[in-house]
């Protein structure tokens, strides 16, 4: 993952627990570095180690912790660093879900390394739709979750978000079902 994702989970860990609970989480991570540079692309295992030592430190499950940082990386990271991009996204949360498997074609303009998760969308309804995610990493599926939450947020839409099918369980990707 590009070093924007472990900067975003550092600027979680200070704003909601506090510069101590970062450095008690960098320590128990064993990961030892200064600071992360946002367009340079670090090892996935570096982000899982963070969010495992978070975890332990707040005494949260690293599902808790992957879901909380989506909405995070949405409702803060994104909005800051990408506004004009997520405006573009669409004017309501069922567009911006519309028009989500183009989303990261405009973000490897940004970030050429990029090794992005596909997106695809069925079962366009009124009030719902499926969220078809596909990647070649594993383990994200809660951080996906927590997108699509901060996504409603961001629109200030309630909505649930539905895992109806997951890799874990023998499937080719995952389907959420979000609704509101």
């Amino acid at each position: 993952m590009y070093g924007i994702v472990n900067k975003a989970i550092e600027d979680l860990v200070i704003n909601q627990f506090g510069t101590p609970v970062w450095k008690a989480v960098t320590k128990r991570s064993g990961v030892d570095v200064d600071f992360f540079i946002s367009n340079e692309p670090y090892d996935d295992e570096i982000t899982f180690k963070l969010a495992t030592a978070l975890a332990t430190e707040v005494n949260m499950t690293v599902e808790e912790v992957l879901e909380a940082f989506g909405e995070w990386w949405v409702l803060k990271t994104s909005r800051e660093k990408y506004g004009g991009m997520m405006e573009a996204g669409g004017n309501n949360l069922r567009e911006f879900l519309v028009n989500l498997p183009l989303f990261h074609n405009r973000v490897m303009l940004i970030y050429p390394k990029l090794t992005p998760p596909e997106f695809k969308v069925s079962d366009i309804e009124t009030n719902s739709i499926c969220v078809h995610y596909f990647s070649k990493r594993t383990g994200l599926q809660e951080f996906v979750r927590g997108l699509l939450s901060g996504l409603a947020k961001m629109y200030q839409t309630t909505a649930t978000i539905e895992l109806v099918q997951s890799r874990n369980e023998g499937s080719t990707h995952e389907i959420f079902k979000v609704s509101w």
